[in-house]
């Protein structure tokens, strides 16, 4: 079983990253967000499940272990894939499941692509009890720049990226952005557009 993976990027497409681990190229099958962030030349390490098929092998990395063991209980859900498990991981954050999963809420998982109404109860269903949101701090109001990023995200993803890829660029713009930037909608938003754009030539739907 090869659990983990830690070597140099050799390529990337929207959905596959190969990495040179001792001189040897492994093709990875990857959510979104890794595969926009993996730069070719640089290191990357990643958790791994190997699928065996009669006919293939196949290889699928997450860049945190969550995202491993969330992948796991994904493919024992009846009707969900190894494929499939992936595009849900490309789409929402652990979190984001999990929220959705404790909520019984299958509308998430009705957005991903192959996911069908079906299939969307199932995971909630089946993953019931084994899966926990992470505890967020209470606060009384959200702050200004954290509706900002709201905001952003939330009109990334109507241009096409998924809501986990959205998240994570508005965070980290907002994270790297000065005061002024944080607390203005269309300045952050431009800023995200230039960090996520030019990677792929536009955005990595699922």
């Amino acid at each position: 079983m090869i659990s983990s993976l830690h070597g140099v990027v050799l390529h990337t497409t929207p959905d596959q990253v190969v990495i040179d681990v001792g001189g040897v190229g492994f093709s990875v099958a990857v959510p979104t967000d890794v595969a926009h962030t993996a730069t070719v030349g640089e290191r990357l390490r990643l958790h791994t499940s190997l699928i065996v098929r009669e006919d293939s092998l196949s290889l699928y990395g997450f860049a945190e272990r969550d995202e491993l063991e969330i992948f796991g209980l994904l493919i024992s859900v009846t009707g969900v894939g190894p494929k499939s498990a992936l595009g849900v991981l490309s789409h929402l954050t652990v979190d984001q499941i999990a929220e959705a999963v404790t909520a019984e809420e299958d509308a998430p998982f009705r957005r991903v692509s192959g996911i069908g109404p079906k299939t969307a109860k199932l995971i909630v269903l089946q993953l019931a009890g084994k899966v926990h949101p992470t505890a967020a701090p209470k606060r009384g109001t959200a702050s200004a720049g954290d509706d900002v990023v709201s905001q952003v995200a939330a009109a990334l993803v109507g241009l096409g990226w998924s809501e986990k890829v959205a998240t994570e660029a508005a965070a980290q713009t907002a994270a790297d952005a000065t005061e002024a930037e944080r607390t203005s909608v269309s300045s952050l938003l431009r800023r995200t557009l230039a960090l996520l754009g030019p990677a792929q030539g536009g955005p990595a739907r699922v």
